[in-house]
């Protein structure tokens, strides 16, 4: 009876340090889609204009505060090249000379001509709780909100008036037996 006893106890004790770990919770979720999200960042790309712009004042004066908020901050430098001022009126003609500097680097993902490609948006992960199911042993279902942060770019994006802050997103995940738990593309 004794040697039954210990047999069993040794059966449990070894299938109970042999078995993988097949569930994932909540913060464990959370942790993998921090770490994907920080390799993998998600992000909004808009059109960005260089070189020499014409603007005129009345038209285009939005579009040349946010040129010249650019400059401020060191993102762009802005040389003015002409002006052509109207006698009495408010329309006028302003021709800039606009180029990137390197502090821009980070946000620009392709250059061609007198366009460049810009990040406008990052979405981060938020702080509401992740949402996830299990679908199987291997494989789960991550819904999580990523909040909306604007890069000094994001002026110049066609939805400048989006009705939301942030967006909701669906990962898959799956269990890797060397890996664990990461994200499936």
């Amino acid at each position: 009876m004794k040697k039954l006893i210990f047999i069993c106890l040794a059966i449990v004790t070894v299938l109970s340090s042999c078995s993988d770990n097949t569930t994932i919770n909540q913060n464990e979720a959370g942790k993998v889609i921090t770490n994907y999200l920080e390799r993998n960042p998600e992000y909004k790309t808009t059109s960005f204009k260089f070189g020499e712009l014409k603007f005129n004042s009345n038209k285009e004066r939005e579009e040349l505060n946010s040129y010249k908020n650019l400059a401020q901050e060191g993102y762009v430098d802005m040389i003015l090249v002409s002006q052509k001022k109207q006698f009495l009126s408010s329309d006028s003609s302003y021709v800039y000379q606009v180029k990137l500097t390197d502090k821009a680097q980070e946000f620009v993902l392709k250059i061609e001509n007198d366009k460049a490609n810009v990040k406008a948006v990052n979405y981060v992960l938020s702080d509401k709780p992740v949402n996830f199911e299990q679908v199987n042993s291997k494989t789960s279902k991550v819904t999580v909100t990523l909040k909306k942060e604007n890069t000094p770019f994001g002026p110049f994006q066609k939805d400048k008036n989006e009705f939301s802050d942030y967006i909701t997103k669906t990962y898959k995940l799956k269990l890797d037996k060397e890996e664990g738990w990461k994200v499936d593309n």
